[in-house]
């Protein structure tokens, strides 16, 4: 089948491979060469330019002129990520079985569509496969319970939420089900470093998670990407707060998910409290008052007084923590560089690359 017309029922399902894109040149040739090296041959492969001022046009151009599979499209104007992600997934053809995105500094292992697509016609319940992944030298994906490739959907929620999981990754990492994505409007709910995540927080909620044993993508660790200044706010304990709050009691026990978001309150509560005894910057404070206001919360909320009061007790009565911590704030303001702006959602990767920091 070629762009989503005539299927043979005695051909593999039919897959739509999405890569969205803006002025990704450097990284684009390596991304789309591992789409062409699948051992799986059954699938269109659309590129979505958002309107790039670099040679990443160029690139696909080149490569849709020898593959009809190929099919370059832009965006009638430059979109936000989950903006562009949207629109992207929006294209896929309406006779496709199964989506996979790849983020265009990514790239796939050769037999990736074909041990995902396998997994999810074994098991018709199973709204999103995932697998091992590496990122940059790191293999990521721990938490699946062995030997099993296949679980509930609300049991792998509720292993990431309590356990910190990194079981669906990036986008790159998974496969969804097309029908899923034609029948959720939006697919991603919400605009915040976490979308990736709660859309399969979303779909899991009512299907079961597919697991492959094997590392199957590879994605970038790029120290000057948006992604990467976004870390430099820590955001993985307003992540956890968040998620406790927003989907605690959907897929934990009553019990779970009080103690859960106690904890994850305390924990976030004690960070800030912290970071406010470490001069963080004006940027670091409007990047977690936002993440508060997502969900209708504020600094009260989070109780912080009662934090700062605590850390206060800790300072008075642990002089050499206190002086630790003075002689660190003083070496990050003397050493601290202009950060990359960041506009309120993570340029690349989902949040999964984004929580281990706190």
């Amino acid at each position: 089948m070629v762009n989503g017309k005539t299927q043979s029922s005695d051909v593999e399902p039919f897959v739509s491979v999405v890569t969205p894109f803006f002025n990704a040149e450097p990284y684009l040739e390596q991304c789309i060469e591992s789409v062409l090296s699948q051992t799986y041959r059954n699938y269109e492969y659309i590129l979505v330019n958002n309107q790039s001022t670099d040679a990443s046009k160029s690139v696909c151009e080149h490569y849709a002129q020898r593959d009809r599979r190929i099919r370059l499209v832009d965006t009638p104007k430059f979109l936000k990520q989950i903006e562009n992600f949207e629109g992207a997934l929006k294209r896929i053809s309406p006779t496709s079985r199964y989506c996979k995105m790849v983020l265009a500094d990514d790239w796939l292992f050769p037999d990736c569509i074909t041990q995902m697509v396998e997994l999810a016609e074994a098991n018709p319940t199973v709204g999103i496969v995932s697998s091992y992944q590496l990122f940059g030298d790191t293999i990521n994906g721990s938490g699946m319970p062995y030997p099993s490739t296949i679980i509930s959907g609300r049991e792998a929620c509720r292993l990431m939420l309590l356990y910190d999981y990194y079981l669906t990754g990036s986008p790159t990492s998974i496969l969804v089900r097309s029908e899923i994505i034609r029948n959720s409007n939006p697919f991603y709910p919400s605009e915040w470093i976490h979308e990736d995540t709660e859309a399969c927080f979303q779909v899991l909620a009512q299907h079961d998670f597919g697991f492959v044993r094997q590392v199957l993508t590879f994605s970038r660790n790029d120290p000057t990407s948006l992604s990467s200044s976004v870390g430099a706010f820590n955001p993985g304990p307003l992540r956890k707060f968040m998620f406790a709050r927003k989907y605690g009691s959907g897929f934990l026990t009553e019990n779970e998910s009080r103690e859960h978001l106690q904890n994850s309150a305390d924990r976030y509560g004690s960070f800030l409290a912290e970071s406010l005894f470490e001069f963080k910057d004006a940027e670091f404070w409007s990047f977690h008052r936002r993440g508060l206001r997502a969900m209708d919360c504020t600094f009260w909320d989070v109780q912080l007084p009662k934090y700062v009061f605590f850390e206060l007790l800790d300072i008075a009565l642990n002089l050499k923590k206190t002086a630790g911590r003075l002689i660190r704030a003083a070496k990050a303001l003397a050493g601290k560089q202009p950060r990359k702006r960041w506009s309120g959602s993570a340029s690349t990767k989902g949040d999964a690359r984004l929580i281990e920091n706190g």
